[in-house]
């Protein structure tokens, strides 16, 4: 047995009585949080800092946007970003997908919040990827409790978190101080083993995409594919995505020009595909699925990045280095962008 999956069977080994499976409380909150509204497109940095705050963070969207936004018109940052700004103010961070609801009450009932990407749905805007920090639950009710940084303080029964949970294959952010990664850890069990949960994710995916069959699923089954390097599979996976009918329920004001099943602002927030598609040599449909993300978000910097990926797969190094230089002047600190950029010189 390798030592990470040692080190996860004997955290899973201690993991307190108290807060095993079947002795967990029937309810729990996590106190001493701050909330805040967010101004246009930052429920990324609200987030980050009302997760920050439970552990004494004092800043604001004002101080934590500006490290990770672009501008106000950058309509992404993602849990990558999330992860990274957190480690920046000492904080360690479990990121992962496949999530559930017993691990998140294992969390919550020992103290900590945890950060969450899901679908939010307006009749005004349409869907769209949003964060929300999870603070409490009670089995009374089935619900959980969250921070909502457009909306305040809410309560979602637990099916219907889940289902706009997994648009975004139930990704979550677990930020505490480095002394509680062991305790941390514990909680997780196996998940604490990047490998193994790996393993599990891509086999809820395909139990799901089996059960389902529906957009969201198979965009979930190339994720999970994609991160166990199976990027053919992948490339599949998010083919059928493509291909099925899109649920307008997730969508309602979704443009007519929009084909495929996935809502019209998946690629907004995720580029699983837009990264199966480059590596299986599948150029064309990487311009063409990055042209109709810029031309409804121009300062899209991961967009421009995978446009050059493409362009440089294609023979085209003058367009690349101009697609790279235009992610990098969004973002200056884009590393991957800056990488490509020097392997064109």
């Amino acid at each position: 047995m390798t030592r990470p999956r040692l080190l996860a069977s004997l955290l899973t080994l201690v993991l307190p009585v108290a807060l095993s499976a079947s002795a967990l409380p029937a309810s729990a909150r996590v106190d001493g949080i701050r909330h805040e509204y967010q101004r246009l497109n930052n429920c990324g940095p609200v987030t980050v800092g009302m997760a920050l705050s439970r552990w004494g963070g004092t800043l604001n969207q004002y101080a934590i946007a500006p490290k990770l936004k672009s501008g106000g018109s950058d309509v992404n940052v993602s849990p990558e970003e999330l992860a990274s700004y957190a480690r920046t103010q000492g904080m360690d961070v479990h990121l992962a997908q496949n999530g559930s609801r017993a691990v998140l009450k294992r969390l919550l009932a020992a103290g900590y919040p945890v950060i969450v990407e899901t679908w939010f749905i307006t009749h005004d805007s349409g869907g769209m990827g949003h964060y929300r920090l999870l603070t409490g639950y009670d089995d009374a009710r089935g619900s959980f409790q969250a921070l909502d940084s457009y909306l305040g303080r809410l309560n979602f029964g637990y099916a219907q978190f889940d289902d706009l949970w997994r648009s975004y294959n139930r990704t979550y952010l677990v930020v505490a101080p480095q002394s509680r990664h062991s305790a941390v850890n514990a909680l997780l069990g196996f998940r604490a083993d990047p490998a193994a949960a790996r393993k599990e994710t891509l086999r809820v995916a395909l139990a799901e995409s089996d059960r389902l069959g529906d957009a969201r699923s198979w965009h979930n089954l190339g994720d999970a594919k994609l991160a166990v390097g199976d990027a053919r599979g992948a490339a599949r996976a998010y083919d059928r995505a493509f291909a099925a009918k899109p649920d307008l329920s997730l969508d309602p004001t979704r443009p007519a020009r929009v084909a495929g099943g996935l809502p019209w602002r998946t690629l907004w927030y995720s580029f699983g595909a837009l990264e199966a598609y480059t590596r299986t040599g599948r150029y064309a449909d990487v311009l063409r699925l990055s042209s109709g993300v810029l031309r409804d978000a121009p300062a899209h910097e991961e967009a421009l990045y995978w446009r050059g990926r493409a362009l440089a797969g294609l023979g085209r190094p003058a367009e690349a280095r101009a697609a790279y230089q235009a992610a990098l002047r969004l973002k200056p600190g884009y590393a991957a962008a800056r990488s490509a950029l020097n392997r064109l010189s």
